[in-house]
């Protein structure tokens, strides 16, 4: 029997030539052609110039082909933000430039909302220029990251695969795939627990960090090296308290690649959390990020990288976690406390939520359900071939990231207290993976028409978000 066709966001019947091609590929032949030829014109226009143009070939050629769109969205950002520097070849040119970028990058929203099917359950977003603007946003994020992303090739492949069944073996003898809750240790408050006060901008806050005293199973594939990254073995988190004593706690968790101040005080708006609603805030920074870091960038190695190293760094992280929580109960054992989490802090509200007892709440935003399938589909197809032929597929992976994955067991909160909302033209996080956690946790989505780098300043995230506050009785903090 033949699988059901599956609806697109569009609702648009496939073509065998997209002619919307044609939008990136003058883009990008203006950006190639336009300038005179100059050395500074040509440092400006050959990349986002390339990107297009290849873009739009690629999409004539092969529509439906995810990462046209990725390439198409980042090349069209970077035109964008190149024109500043363009100008000093000439204002006009500069100026058609940005006009070519916009159009390419409208484009790229487009197309990509063209060829994504619709998650049963989720609503159609709407089919106007500022939605195609925020899918493009998200394409180019998914752009940057795929292009940077550290694969294993050569003999690290073959050894990650070799490892990966002596993985599965581990799992299985110790029990923790038929009980994940089994696999993870309760971690006692920190005894080295010190503060700092530290600035951002106008924002006071304390700066905290102590020893994460984490240790890998050590018969575990890989243990013997995570545990030797010295940077991330201390805890750090930003911490924003009341004067005035039984204020309740939100544990804030950020984003990949997030972790600095500039991103996590945004995205945690102290204004209203801290301020007006009189919430005391704490924001971990998780491992490999910020200045847990070991690669250059905030995030390196946690999802790209060794693919088996999400395990270790999951785990860590929900005992990071926990032993924030423990340090906050060690100076308040009635604190109350409740969770946000937005992207990959929605994955570990979600996961936090199955392990930790005594949380009043938790709001998991724009979150993964299923790391396994999302991170398979960004594995390029030689890659993927590679391991499948050496028995590592997408089965496989699900099955070793069981023991971190927060479909594995029940929340320890009530239905009621269990929170969601999500984009509709996410393409970062797709809506079947707030899906996933939906039916797992009984609990409807909040959904705001929008991608993933936008969520903030949507109304119906203010609501979820303040209706979960105040439904844990927490108003009265105001």
């Amino acid at each position: 029997m033949e699988e059901p066709a599956k609806k697109t966001l569009t609702g648009e019947a496939p073509q065998q030539h997209d002619w919307l091609g044609l939008i990136p590929i003058v883009a990008g032949l203006y950006w190639l052609t336009a300038g005179d030829g100059g050395f500074g014109w040509l440092l400006c226009s050959l990349v986002p110039g390339s990107l297009l143009l290849a873009a739009g070939v690629s999409l004539l050629l092969w529509p439906g082909e995810p990462k046209i769109t990725y390439y198409m969205s980042l090349g069209a950002v970077l035109g964008a933000l190149l024109t500043i520097p363009a100008l000093f070849a000439g204002v006009w040119l500069a100026l058609g430039g940005l006009i070519a970028s916009v159009a390419g990058f409208l484009a790229a929203g487009r197309i990509a909302l063209k060829y994504s099917p619709l998650a049963d359950g989720a609503p159609r977003p709407p089919a106007e220029a500022k939605v195609y603007a925020k899918v493009a946003l998200d394409e180019a994020l998914i752009g940057y990251f795929v292009a940077l992303a550290k694969i294993p090739s050569g003999d690290k492949a073959a050894i990650m695969c070799d490892e990966a069944h002596r993985l599965e073996e581990v799992l299985k003898a110790g029990g923790w795939l038929a009980d994940p809750a089994s696999f993870h240790r309760v971690p006692p408050a920190p005894d080295d627990a010190r503060l700092q006060a530290a600035r951002w901008g106008q924002q006071s806050f304390q700066w905290l960090r102590f020893n994460s005293g984490f240790v890998p199973h050590p018969e575990l594939p890989g243990s013997t090296l995570w545990a030797s990254h010295q940077r991330n073995r201390d805890c750090h988190a930003r911490v924003l308290r009341h004067a005035s004593p039984g204020r309740p706690w939100l544990l804030c968790i950020h984003g990949y690649r997030m972790g600095l101040d500039f991103m996590d005080l945004r995205l945690f708006t102290p204004g209203l959390l801290y301020h007006k609603l009189g919430l005391n805030l704490v924001m971990p920074v998780l491992p490999l990020h910020g200045a847990r870091r070991l690669g250059r960038q905030s995030g390196d190695y946690f999802l790209d990288g060794d693919l088996l190293d999400l395990l270790h760094a999951e785990t860590q992280a929900l005992w990071d976690l926990r032993r924030t929580i423990a340090w906050i109960r060690a100076q308040e054992p009635d604190a109350r406390i409740g969770v946000l989490g937005y992207s990959l802090g929605g994955y570990n509200t979600a996961l936090l939520a199955a392990h930790e007892p005594g949380l009043e709440f938790a709001i998991a935003g724009i979150p993964v359900a299923d790391f396994a399938s999302t991170l398979w589909g960004h594995v390029p197809p030689p890659h993927r071939a590679y391991f499948a032929a050496q028995g590592l597929d997408r089965a496989l992976y699900e099955t070793l990231l069981k023991v971190v994955s927060p479909l594995a067991c029940a929340p320890q909160l009530t239905p009621e207290r269990l929170h969601i909302f999500a984009g509709s033209a996410d393409r970062v996080v797709p809506p079947e993976q707030p899906l996933k956690l939906s039916r797992h946790w009984q609990r409807p989505i909040t959904w705001y028409p929008g991608g993933h780098l936008t969520f903030y300043g949507e109304s119906s995230v203010r609501y979820c978000i303040e209706g979960a506050i105040s439904g844990a009785g927490w108003s009265a903090t105001r």
